[in-house]
């Protein structure tokens, strides 16, 4: 009796037949678990053991590369002084105030926009045009509209984010199946229902997915802010290390960003397998 291949891989071995077998360079074919963990540890450990090397054993100034001891020693440093946890939630409220703006606004435009033609006629050329300008060029101008308090900070990253979560969100309805589309017709929902019952949670996935990558140009835009005009966060944290050349202070807010960054990407990814497992599968 024929078995019935379940997996991808085995669906795909037909198509593999006269290839050799391989584990690392298998096109669109997943890895064992633990070889990915191990690489993922590989992705860390071998920078971290080139960079104590490096600034251990080749007599490089420490003022330009320090060790890593000097970085923990920076750590407790800043933290006793309280500035590592005062900068560190300024710069997450800055970041959260601007980019939760920028979710507020892009998801029901997006999908407004994907769904109809008319509004992405309407919305579209401006989002496109406003999506290449810089947003650290807005800087002088929103200092001159709105001072040098946080409006001008969060208003940053808004501008930097919202048209890109726009754009992305709005890509993500046009590739809705229409038979999705037309069996909730069919079934006699409005257009309204249609929009909310059917596009709104299919899209759900792609939403979680841009909010996830975009996220990440939040958090460049609030060091640039804070580099410009800020009495507390990280940029303006790395600003006073680089005035007074204490090169493992900026190492140790770089590596409290890196660590920020990975954390809310795990979150954005632990959301998407919590919320919506049928796209994962």
């Amino acid at each position: 009796m024929e078995t019935i291949p379940k997996t991808a891989s085995e669906r795909s071995q037909p198509l593999l037949r006269g290839l050799p077998p391989t584990l690392l360079w298998g096109i669109a074919e997943e890895i064992p678990k633990a070889l990915s963990y191990v690489l993922a540890g590989l992705s860390i450990a071998l920078p971290f053991a080139a960079w104590w090397a490096l600034s251990n054993f080749t007599g490089i100034n420490s003022a330009f590369l320090p060790t890593p001891q000097q970085v923990v020693g920076a750590f407790g440093r800043l933290y006793a002084e309280g500035h590592l946890l005062q900068d560190t939630l300024a710069s997450c409220l800055r970041v959260a105030a601007g980019f939760g703006l920028a979710a507020l606004l892009s998801v029901p435009l997006g999908i407004t926009m994907g769904a109809f033609a008319s509004i992405r006629a309407l919305v579209e050329p401006l989002s496109g045009l406003l999506r290449y300008m810089p947003a650290p060029a807005f800087v002088p101008l929103l200092i001159i509209y709105l001072g040098v308090g946080e409006e001008p900070k969060i208003a940053l990253i808004f501008i930097g984010t919202v048209f890109f979560n726009i754009l992305m969100i709005m890509d993500a309805v046009k590739f809705v199946p229409k038979e999705l589309i037309e069996t909730a017709y069919t079934l006699g929902g409005s257009r309204l229902q249609v929009l909310l019952w059917a596009i709104a949670p299919y899209v759900v996935p792609n939403i979680i997915d841009t909010f996830r990558i975009n996220i990440a140009t939040s958090w460049s835009l609030v060091v640039v802010a804070e580099l410009v005009a800020a009495e507390q966060g990280l940029g303006k944290r790395i600003l006073i290390a680089q005035k007074f050349l204490n090169t493992d202070e900026i190492f140790a807010c770089l590596i409290v960003l890196g660590a920020i960054g990975v954390a809310i990407d795990l979150s954005f990814r632990g959301l998407l397998r919590a919320t919506c497992r049928w796209s994962t599968e």
